[in-house]
C-alpha cells in the first residue's frame, strides 16, 4: 500500500475534486490523505482576477507543497491551470471530463432572452462576459468573485439578475438544479480544459506518475491538450478572453476557438479538423488562424 498526500484548495468544490481523486486512488489500493490549503487566489476576493495576477494564483501554494515534500500530488480544475507549468512540474493525468457547458443561473429568469435591458449579469470570466455582451449588448456585466456558494448567495441576495457558472461545478456539488438553462457550445464556447480535472506532481516523481496513470482519460486528455495548445500559442494567459473546445470525431479531432474583446464588440473565431494523434499541432493551427483574423490586435489592446 502506497501512502499519498493530495494538496488541494479549501473551497467546497476543490475538496470535492480532491476527494474524487482520493476515492479513485483508494480503489487502487493506496492510502490517501488530503492537505487542504488557502491560496492567494482564494484570499483576493475583491480584486479582478486578471488584475490580481491570473488564475495561477490558485495553484502556486499547492506547487510549493509539492516542491517541499508536504504533498505528492495536487488536484486542479484544468481551466485554472496556466498553459505552461513551471520547470520541475508535470501534468501527470487529466481525468474524464464532465459536461463542459456554461450554465445560466437565475432565481427569476429561465434564460438570457428573458432578461430586461439593463439587467446585471455576474461572471468572473472575461471569456463569458464577451460572449454574453456580443449577443445581449443591452445587459450590464459585473465582476463576480468567490467560490460557488458565495456566488450563489450574491445572486440570491439580489445583487445580480443572473450569473453564469460552469455547469460541471454545480453538478459536482449537487447543485445542478440551480441551472435554469445550459448554454450551448455555440452560445458560450468553454474555457480550455473546462470540466476536466488535472493532477500535477513533480517531474522527478516518476513513481507518482506511474500510480496516477490509471486515472488518465485518453479522450479527455487529447481534447484538453488541443485546447491548451491554442492558449499556449497565443501567450499562455488563462485570464484572457479566449475560448477553446475540442471534440473527438472517430480518428479526427474538431477544435473550435475564439478570442474576444471584453466588451464583446470584437470576436474572432476559427475552427479546424485534424488527426487526433496530434492535438497540439491542431491547436497551433487554430491559433494561427485566429491570428490571421486579428487575435493579436485584440490581445495587445488588453495589455494597454
Amino acid at each position: 500500500m502506497t501512502r499519498l498526500v493530495i494538496a488541494t484548495r479549501r473551497s467546497r468544490l476543490a475538496l470535492w475534486q480532491a476527494e474524487h481523486v482520493k476515492a479513485q486512488l483508494a480503489a487502487l489500493g493506496h492510502k490517501v490523505e488530503l492537505l487542504a490549503m488557502t491560496t492567494r487566489g482564494d484570499e483576493l476576493q475583491q480584486a479582478a482576477l486578471a488584475a490580481a495576477g491570473g488564475k495561477g494564483l490558485f495553484i502556486k501554494e499547492l506547487e510549493a507543497a509539492l516542491a517541499d515534500g508536504r504533498a505528492d500530488l495536487a488536484v486542479h480544475s484544468m481551466k485554472d491551470m496556466p498553459a505552461e507549468l513551471p520547470p520541475g512540474f508535470v501534468l501527470a493525468a487529466i481525468t474524464a471530463r464532465e459536461d463542459p457547458r456554461d450554465a445560466f443561473v437565475s432565481g427569476r429568469y429561465a434564460e438570457f432572452a428573458e432578461l430586461p435591458a439593463g439587467s446585471i449579469v455576474g461572471t468572473s470570466s472575461l471569456r463569458r462576459q464577451a460572449q454574453v455582451l456580443e449577443r445581449y449588448p443591452a445587459l450590464e456585466v459585473r465582476p463576480l468573485r468567490g467560490n460557488v456558494d458565495t456566488r450563489l448567495a450574491k445572486l440570491d441576495r439580489g445583487e445580480y439578475a443572473a450569473i453564469v457558472l460552469a455547469h460541471a461545478g454545480l453538478k459536482r456539488l449537487g447543485l445542478a438544479a440551480r441551472t435554469r438553462s445550459l448554454l450551448s457550445i455555440e452560445e458560450s464556447l468553454p474555457a480550455p480544459g473546462q470540466a476536466a480535472l488535472g493532477i500535477e506532481c513533480l517531474s522527478t516523481r516518476t513513481d507518482v506518475q506511474a500510480l496516477l496513470a490509471p486515472l488518465a482519460d485518453s479522450a479527455s486528455s487529447t481534447c484538453v491538450r488541443a485546447e491548451r495548445a491554442v492558449n499556449r500559442s497565443l501567450g499562455g494567459d488563462c485570464t484572457i478572453p479566449l475560448g477553446a473546445f475540442a471534440e473527438l470525431q472517430a480518428a479526427n479531432l474538431r477544435l473550435r476557438a475564439l478570442v474576444a474583446s471584453p466588451d464583446g464588440r470584437r470576436i474572432v473565431r476559427a475552427e479546424a479538423i485534424g488527426e487526433a494523434s496530434d492535438p497540439e499541432g491542431l491547436g497551433r493551427r487554430v491559433a494561427d488562424a485566429l491570428r490571421g483574423k486579428g487575435a493579436d490586435r485584440i490581445l495587445a489592446a488588453l495589455s494597454k
